[in-house]
């Protein structure tokens, strides 16, 4: 309950706390947060620029899964970019659909929309 509260502690205005990240290999738990701002009609290259502007990242595949699963009342019911291009065809980026919770691949100039996370240390 203290990690919770320290995080809780830590929103900025319009912020949330979407849960704890896993780590995986060897990498350390992490705390997930969901910035305020949402941008829309927005290619991949763009959209990674514009969660920058918003001292954020465009979250991986993993972490929209959990806004899908603890925040999809925050989302338009619209696909989202990710940060993770496709394994064999880079041209390609994972997102989600948070209509139906499907994760699929666009092409970069893809007209999207995007929301911007931060990620706080676990310890």
């Amino acid at each position: 309950m203290g990690d919770y509260l320290r995080i809780q502690e830590m929103l900025k205005e319009g912020e949330s706390y979407a849960g704890l990240i896993l780590g995986k290999n060897g990498e350390p738990d992490y705390h997930l947060v969901l910035l305020a701002d949402t941008v829309s009609d927005i290619s991949w290259p763009a959209a990674r620029e514009w969660a920058l502007e918003q001292d954020g990242e465009l979250p991986t595949r993993r972490e929209l899964a959990l806004l899908f699963a603890n925040q999809r009342e925050g989302f338009d019911r619209v696909w989202y970019w990710s940060s993770e291009q496709h394994d064999t065809r880079p041209q390609l980026v994972w997102g989600q659909n948070f209509a139906s919770g499907i994760q699929t691949v666009y092409g970069r100039p893809f007209r999207g929309h995007a929301r911007a996370v931060r990620r706080v240390d676990g310890g």
